[in-house]
């Protein structure tokens, strides 16, 4: 038992802190006025001009213009700008060698979950280390959210209004919803690039 113990200490670090030479601390509070701003945002789309008009001033003639000249290849240059940029600020506006560490932690939880599966009470112990884990990881990875979330909600209500006007978008004959087109590839293209930028 005392051997089981002391391989259970090395594996597992006794404390993962949140704040890292960076100082990209996580937190829920920019995310949860984000949020509530970005509520506000689309319940005075249609009812307040001055938004919904300043941004149809910006990327009518950007991503409009874009669209309209191939709505297939045009929708895949504007997702891919947009995961860029998302992938970016998820990099630098987080602290990415906390996340490494706690990302490596889980692995060795894990790992050690598969050893003692036989012993129930290593296992909720285990558990509960796994557990402790997720808010801290949550709070650190969702920062990015703070400098995207409200530009995020601006483009979404702009393709929305945009292609309320479009009877039959049809995406490379395939995909007949933006917005399940805009996933798909927004899916393929940010694990391309977080592997490129080594985002966790």
């Amino acid at each position: 038992m005392g051997e089981e113990e002391k391989s259970e200490e090395k594996i597992i670090p006794e404390k993962t802190e949140l704040v890292g030479k960076s100082g990209k601390e996580g937190s829920f509070k920019p995310i949860i006025i984000i949020m509530l701003a970005s509520l506000v945002i689309a319940g005075l789309w249609d009812k307040t001009t001055i938004i919904k008009n300043s941004i149809h001033a910006i990327l009518d003639p950007s991503a409009g213009a874009l669209l309209l000249w191939n709505i297939s290849w045009g929708m895949t240059i504007i997702v891919i700008i947009i995961t860029l940029i998302v992938t970016l600020v998820q990099k630098y506006a987080t602290d990415q060698k906390t996340l490494k560490e706690l990302k490596k932690e889980q692995k060795a939880i894990q790992k050690q979950m598969k050893e003692f599966k036989e012993h129930p009470e290593k296992m909720m112990e285990l558990q509960k280390k796994q557990m402790s884990l997720f808010p801290k990881q949550m709070k650190l990875s969702m920062r990015a959210i703070a400098f995207t979330g409200i530009p995020f909600i601006l483009f979404f209500r702009w393709f929305y209004d945009f292609f309320a006007t479009l009877d039959d978008a049809v995406f490379f004959g395939i995909f007949k919803r933006w917005f399940v087109f805009y996933i798909v590839i927004s899916l393929i293209v940010s694990s391309i690039f977080r592997k490129i930028f080594k985002v966790v």
